[in-house]
């Protein structure tokens, strides 16, 4: 037995005949390789059972080691100890003796060297040979040995230094090494070595199967990557940056779980997100998720505008924008009374109707400000595709949300009011009816879980304060069914001279560039304005002829010939031009068979001329001036009561068989329809039969039936209007629509006088300058005013009647 310094080994086992490089840092350590550089140079090294033992004892080592020799020693500045050694013979570990010497603490291990074995004979021979090509084989799939590693093992003719020289060149496990180096028989060596790099051999062929094959299908990934790293570079380089961009995985994670996201919208998000991580970054797939997400971590999760709750300051805000407009005002100021009540309330879905120019839209933008809500409009005139509201699904190119989503996430906030303008325009065609989709916005049983194809997730609406505008009604009655329409009629006069007082005169002041006392428009001049040179519902064409008189005034004032101008009704016509429009037709003559009635059209109400002739025929009617049908229809009722009650009114039935009626409604281009007309074609009618003039202040509306019954109308306020700015003095209407008269304003009331009637027979008594007197009139009369036969040839002729 001899006695070696120790030095304990982790994580590798040393043969004989191997030389090693060792990195030393324990002191016990150190302090035995100093031992043995101050000696023969000799030292035990000996694996360790478990690697992490810093201070191992007998228990904590193998039985079998190496003696080698220590070639090389360098301290290294940070204190361990490189060291080169190289093993000799093997040796058993018999006992340990912990010494203290000048070189400090170190363990002595007492050792039995074991001598080799020599071995030969046929079976050796072949097992050597098989080592040695198998080894040849492994050197050339493992990256970590030389290729010529083979051909250098063929030149060792000793089994067991084979054997060594093998295990030595295998990455085996330190327990499969330690196993090797502790048998002697070198037979039993080689087998061990053998069966080892049989597993090793087919682990790396698997290795580079696998490796073949994934370098096949990822080349052109790579060389895309790489290509796309480079154009990143370059344009790192070119932005003056430093090349390195944030995280974006990482970024979208973070926004993941900073918003407030509905539980099903979390997993949604956290699904795309965990594909987009295994995706190329610049792959199509990659772009369209990456898109996805930016829409849906971009809606406002959580995100509320805090509501007004002021109900006099929303009430002034109204005021302040909008004159009259009282019904809509006060269903605003009625949802915030509630809102400050309950806290709660689904926001509500109006449906604003009226002609153009009365102030819908910027209705909306009132009401927006009034409530404390973010703004969003959407026009809808001309959307005929149904993904314009629900948005496209993600498998088509370019796909893209709904313009609810889309304007939801504008908005910033899950609280805004949303302004549909011109919902009455929606068209449809192959690509689907976008009314139809509307049902489920405009539902608030259904829209507080949307769905946009685009996003495939609920989306709550139900917060949402919904305004639509149209000019008529003219929608599918299930979307009608859904809102709650607020008729806007059209503004009286006085209720226009005061909204171009507030706001139309200061808005083009201010448009012009024109300064404080430049420009003034008198009240008088400002009536005339709107007599005679507009005839609308709303506003917009009055602004146009402010605009039109402040451009005069402001060329006016930059030539020098004026520091200041002053619009009155006798210098109107220098600024305005010549008169568009009468007002009034007091001044005109009483005419036979000449009626105004009143009609109703999507921009207001309109004066309807009815007139109506004689002319020799045999009874018959004729309509011209581009009827409806209904209209027609309208005509050929009146007519027929015409003749059933035309003695009554003095009219000989004989008349119907000389002389056809000729019908014409005015401005023939224009459609015109409805049955309203009914009480104006019979007086047309009376009127022309009779002789009797007319009376030109008096316009009428009525649907009249067989027995002279006048059922009621709509549009009553827009017609009354109408007879106002023409200068009416007397409206007769149906007795049904007296109730109606309840929410016509006081100074059209005042302005006109407004007559219901029941039967026609009031209407005629109201509107022919005369009364009409009735005439006894039997069938032998009609008898005797048919013209006689014509007499037969060669006969005498027919002897006169006698009357």
């Amino acid at each position: 037995m001899t006695l070696y310094p120790l030095l304990p080994l982790r994580d590798i086992v040393v043969f004989p005949g191997m030389v090693v490089p060792l990195f030393v840092g324990r002191e016990k350590s150190v302090a035995a390789l100093e031992a043995a550089m101050a000696g023969s140079k000799d030292i035990f090294l000996l694996a360790q059972l478990d690697p992490g033992c810093d201070d191992p004892d007998r228990d904590d080592l193998y039985e079998t080691g190496v003696i080698a020799s220590v070639l090389q020693l360098l301290k290294l500045p940070d204190g361990t100890v490189r060291v080169l050694v190289e093993g000799h013979h093997r040796a058993q570990l018999e006992s340990l003796n912990p010494q203290s010497t000048s070189h400090g603490d170190m363990l002595m291990a007492e050792v039995v060297q074991i001598d080799p074995e020599v071995v030969s004979g046929t079976e050796v021979s072949a097992m050597m040979r098989s080592v040695v090509d198998q080894f040849a084989e492994y050197a050339k799939l493992s990256k970590k040995l030389p290729q010529d590693a083979g051909q250098q093992l063929g030149d060792i003719e000793d089994a067991g230094k084979l054997a060594d020289a093998v295990a030595a060149n295998l990455a085996a496990k330190v327990a499969d090494k330690q196993a090797v180096l502790s048998e002697t028989d070198a037979l039993k060596r080689l087998e061990m070595v053998l069966s080892f790099m049989e597993g090793e051999l087919g682990v790396l062929q698997v290795e580079r199967k696998i490796r073949g094959r994934v370098k096949r299908q990822m080349e052109k990934t790579q060389r895309e990557y790489y290509l796309n790293e480079q154009l990143k570079a370059i344009q790192s380089e070119l932005g003056g940056g430093d090349g390195e961009e944030a995280n974006e995985v990482q970024e979208l994670q973070d926004k993941i779980d900073n918003l407030k996201l509905s539980k099903e919208a979390r997993a949604k998000a956290n699904a795309e997100l965990k594909k987009l991580k295994t995706m190329q970054p610049m792959s199509a797939e990659a772009t369209v998720i990456r898109n996805y997400l930016d829409v849906l971590l971009g809606l406002p999760w959580g995100k509320r505008s805090k509501l007004k709750k002021d109900i006099p300051g929303a009430q002034a805000i109204l005021d302040a924008d909008h004159y009259a407009l009282d019904k809509v005002k006060d269903r605003i100021v009625e949802y915030l009374a509630v809102q400050a009540r309950t806290n709660k309330l689904k926001g509500p879905i109006l449906c604003l109707v009226g002609p153009p120019g009365v102030g819908k839209t910027s209705l909306g933008k009132s009401i927006a400000k009034a409530t404390g809500r973010q703004f969003i409009r959407q026009s809808l005139g001309g959307v005929r595709d149904e993904a314009e509201i629900r948005g496209h699904r993600r498998t088509y190119i370019g796909s893209l949300p709904g313009k609810i989503v889309t304007n939801l996430r504008k908005a910033g906030a899950s609280n805004p009011l949303f302004l549909l303008d011109e919902i009455d325009k929606l068209g449809q065609d192959f690509r689907g009816d976008p009314a139809s989709a509307l049902l489920e916005v405009l539902d608030p049983e259904q829209n507080a879980k949307f769905q946009d194809h685009y996003l495939e997730l609920d989306i709550d609406l139900s917060d949402v304060m919904f305004v639509c505008t149209a000019n008529s009604l003219n929608l599918p009655q299930p979307l009608l069914d859904r809102m709650e329409i607020i008729r806007l009629e059209g503004y009286t006069e006085d209720e226009k001279v005061q909204i171009a007082e507030r706001h139309l005169v200061n808005k083009q002041v201010e448009a012009h560039g024109l300064r404080k006392g430049e420009f003034t428009l008198e009240q008088d001049a400002l009536r005339d304005l709107i007599r005679y040179y507009t005839r609308e519902a709303g506003v917009r064409t009055l602004e146009r002829e402010i605009a039109r008189l402040a451009r005069k005034s402001l060329r006016k004032i930059l030539e020098g010939q004026e520091k200041s101008v002053t619009i009155t009704p006798e210098n109107l016509d220098e600024f305005a031009g010549v008169r568009k429009f009468r007002h009034g037709v007091s001044d005109e003559e009483n005419q036979v068979g000449a009626v105004t009635g009143l009609a109703w059209t999507e921009v207001g109400g309109e004066l309807l001329t009815i007139e109506s002739v004689t002319v020799p025929g045999k009874g018959a009617v004729r309509t011209t001036g581009k009827l409806g049908e209904v209209m027609s229809e309208s005509v050929q009722m009146a007519f027929s009561f015409v003749k059933a009650r035309s003695p009554a009114y003095g009219i000989k039935p004989s008349i119907f068989q000389r002389k056809d009626l000729h019908i014409h409604l005015p401005e023939g281009a224009v459609p015109k329809d409805g049955p309203s007309a009914g009480i104006g074609m019979v007086t047309a009618m009376v009127s022309t039969l009779t002789g009797i003039p007319v009376r030109a202040d008096v316009a009428m509306t009525g649907e009249v039936t067989l027995r002279g019954r006048v059922l009621a109308i709509g549009g009553l306020k827009e017609k009354l209007l109408a007879a106002l700015r023409g200068g009416i003095k007397t409206v007769l209407i149906p007795e049904e629509n007296r109730k109606d008269l309840a929410e016509i304003p006081a100074n059209i009331r005042e302005g006109l006088e407004i007559v219901p009637v029941s039967h026609v027979d009031e209407v005629l008594s109201r509107a022919l300058v005369g009364p009409v007197e009735a005439i006894e009139w039997t069938e032998a009369d009609d008898l005797a005013t048919q013209p006689a036969a014509a007499p037969l040839p060669g006969s005498a002729p027919a002897a006169p009647t006698a009357h």
